[in-house]
């Protein structure tokens, strides 16, 4: 059952993003969106990818911090190179680029599996966080705009009724999981009280402002790298800022779809602009050069990674 199960895990985000990429191609013609790739003005569409390496770079430095509490003492040329290796790797197995994160780690600075991967585990919560507030800063900061969706969509009374529904379910859901025993229950408070010990586990570091430093830093490029790149496209100038803001949203979850945000990353970008009367072709472009921009320099650098790794720890164990 168990070996049945890593197979779907491994075939359904294959199937979904094949699904997808031929749904999208066949809402745009290809030599229209040829067009737009020739057409975009790509000073954005570098700048774009010189952000989304800034933000690799600081999340390879960032890991340091949390190995020294441990003992131990990292090159940054290995977690570098670890980090677009399990990019890359990600791209065949869902989430198994965290497994091989760990396993180069192990490899190459003696590091114990186990507490490689609980660093990164730690890590995972530091970065769903931050998601997390950049939701909540968008509600926020878009509070009118959302609001005034919600009041066209569905009327007052519905939205009211949603709300209470939501709330109950939540207070039932929380009943029965504090007070269940089942497996389901328990692998529900585990995932949470990760999160609260992953959390608080960053505030007992020596230098935990350096590392939530960087955590946000991370997340302002991840945000300035697909802000800015709509500038590539004068279809989307003068975008509002909810634009960018749910879109941003729509796309980091998408990655977690499929492989890397196959085929559902340009239909994330779709869905999120449409809310806002942005016409479905520039979208889709638009997630179609973000996507593919950002994917080469993973497969570029993740590969050079997985062939310089070996050459560059023999270099240094000779010296």
């Amino acid at each position: 059952m168990s070996k049945s199960k890593s197979i779907l895990k491994v075939i359904v985000p294959l199937l979904l993003g094949m699904i997808l990429v031929w749904y999208s191609i066949s809402q745009i013609s290809l030599s229209k969106l040829v067009q737009y790739f020739k057409d975009a003005n790509y000073f954005w569409v570098i700048l774009g990818v010189a952000f989304g390496i800034l933000s690799h770079i600081s999340r390879a430095y960032r890991w340091l911090f949390m190995v020294e509490p441990l003992g131990y003492k990292p090159k940054f040329a290995n977690s570098f190179m670890a980090v677009y290796a399990a990019y890359l790797i990600n791209f065949t197995i869902p989430r198994a680029g965290e497994l091989a994160r760990a396993s180069i780690l192990t490899n190459y600075e003696n590091i114990p599996f186990e507490k490689g991967f609980g660093t990164i585990i730690a890590e995972r919560v530091a970065d769903t966080l931050m998601l997390l507030i950049i939701i909540g800063l968008s509600f926020a900061l878009e509070f009118e705009f959302i609001y005034n969706f919600f009041i066209t969509k569905f009327n007052l009374s519905t939205i009211i009724i949603g709300v209470v529904i939501l709330l109950l379910l939540a207070v039932l859901l929380y009943v029965l999981v504090v007070g269940s025993g089942s497996k389901i229950a328990l692998k529900i408070k585990e995932f949470i009280g990760g999160l609260v010990e992953g959390t608080l586990s960053i505030f007992k570091m020596k230098k935990k402002w350096a590392f939530i430093f960087h955590t946000i830093f991370i997340w302002v490029m991840y945000l300035s790298m697909f802000y800015i790149t709509t500038f590539a496209l004068p279809e989307l100038e003068n975008m509002p800022m909810a634009a960018v803001l749910i879109g941003f949203i729509l796309a980091s979850f998408s990655i977690a779809a499929t492989n890397g945000g196959i085929g559902s990353f340009p239909e994330a970008i779709v869905i999120a602009f449409a809310l806002f009367n942005i016409a479905e072709d520039p979208s889709r472009a638009f997630g179609w050069i973000m996507w593919s921009t950002q994917t080469i320099v993973i497969i570029i650098l993740g590969g050079i990674s997985l062939i310089y790794l070996p050459i560059y720890n023999r270099k240094q164990t000779s010296i």
